[in-house]
């Protein structure tokens, strides 16, 4: 019978993290940008008006 190899297992564990990972980032990062954008779209009032 053959010994489990359990670094493989680890480190796709690991890789499957990271993936995990990268993809709530580039989720976090797409909502700032459209944050951003969405408040840069909105015309501002003149300085001499509140």
């Amino acid at each position: 019978m053959a010994k489990p190899n359990y670094s493989f297992e680890k480190r796709q564990r690991e890789i499957a993290k990271k993936k995990q990972q990268d993809e709530k980032d580039a989720r976090k990062r797409e909502a700032r940008e459209a944050a951003k954008a969405a408040a840069d779209s909105t015309p501002k009032p003149p300085a001499g008006e509140a």
